[in-house]
């Protein structure tokens, strides 16, 4: 059985907040500034070397590498598409591979990233499904595919966003994905506004509830719908088994939102399963009162499943009568489809090959 970082004698450093670090450095007779600067070295200057540290003291520093590891994640593999999507695979310390995906948008990036090793909620559109669970990914392999995407970005621009929408259901990796957030949110490091991060839900109803409850983490919430109804919705998406349709539009229409943000609900438009004028209809009727936003997103075809993208026609169709019944409406073309770097595309092998 491949081991976790959970029972590794020496954690990685990224797994640790900034008053985790404030916490070990005090423990261990530092002044807490020192863990400061350690976290700046970490994320405000994006240090990879203990060496690079040189205002910490060598007696801490000496400290930090025998009980830290600062090695991050091993970059293996990396594509560029035509329209300059960067997909690029990482090795884990147990040999499994995430993937991780940078989008290319002119003056910025949006990073789109993991939270575990396959999934297992079982969608039946989605490739990394076909992978099923392996493991949850610990707050440092969240935070280091950022870390590792900023080699592939000149310096002119910036990673302006992130979205949790790799491999992996955030919630069913809760603990480790707000940690995560804690440290790109922290104004003394990374810094990113929480305007800039969405996460994204399968429908995990009690993930939804305790996210809004969180009083430190606040971002973007979205939702993948994927069905107008309990019956279709069961038939692409496992999970409303578990969570019924009604139930978690219920849990949306109850989280708390800022005052000019609203839920974004991902829907995916198949031929002849959910892109018809019909599902059009129900889809209003189900996000009414609903303080919400809806992303439609052509299917992404791969020769592994069957499914297929809708036509030009009625992705043109039912986009304008969503608008025209009142709904604020995205359409998003995926970047990276000739990399199998878009929406549902994300899978590795089991283990990384040596």
């Amino acid at each position: 059985m491949p081991k976790s970082h959970a029972n590794d004698s020496i954690r990685k450093i990224t797994d640790l907040s900034e008053n985790d670090l404030k916490n070990w450095a005090s423990e261990k007779g530092h002044k807490p500034f020192r863990a400061k600067q350690l976290f700046q070295w970490l994320y405000l200057h994006r240090a990879a070397d203990i060496n690079q540290m040189n205002n910490l003291p060598k007696q801490f520093r000496e400290e930090i590498t025998s009980h830290f590891s600062i090695d991050r994640i091993e970059i293996i593999k990396h594509e560029t598409a035509k329209d300059g999507t960067i997909k690029f695979a990482q090795k884990l310390a147990d040999d499994y591979q995430i993937e991780s995906v940078l989008m290319d948008h002119v003056d910025h990036y949006t990073l789109c990233i993991s939270t575990q090793v396959g999934c297992a909620m079982a969608c039946k559109f989605c490739l990394t499904a076909q992978m099923g669970f392996k493991r949850n990914l610990s707050p440092g392999e969240i935070v280091e595919q950022l870390l590792n995407a900023y080699q592939f970005i000149p310096t002119d621009k910036r990673i302006r966003n992130i979205v949790y929408m790799g491999m992996g259901e955030p919630f069913n990796n809760y603990d480790n994905t707000i940690k995560s957030l804690e440290i790109f949110l922290n104004p003394a490091g990374l810094n990113f506004s929480s305007r800039r991060i969405t996460v994204s839900t399968s429908g995990v109803i009690p993930g939804i509830i305790k996210f809004g409850q969180e009083k430190e983490v606040k971002t973007n919430l979205a939702i993948s719908l994927n069905g107008v109804t309990q019956e279709s919705r069961k038939k692409l998406m496992p999970i409303s088994n578990r969570y019924q349709l009604e139930d978690l539009i219920a849990a949306c229409r109850d989280f708390p939102t800022e005052s000019r943000k609203r839920i974004t609900f991902e829907y995916i438009l198949m031929d002849g399963l959910t892109d018809s004028i019909t599902a059009a209809k129900k889809l209003v009727k189900l996000l009414h009162r609903t303080k919400s936003k809806v992303n439609l997103i052509p299917y992404n075809e791969n020769e592994a499943l069957d499914f297929k993208a809708p036509s030009e026609n009625s992705i043109k169709a039912f986009q304008q009568y969503l608008i025209d019944h009142g709904l604020i409406v995205t359409l998003r073309r995926s970047k990276g489809q000739g990399i199998s770097a878009a929406c549902g595309q994300l899978a590795t092998q089991k283990k990384a090959e040596a």
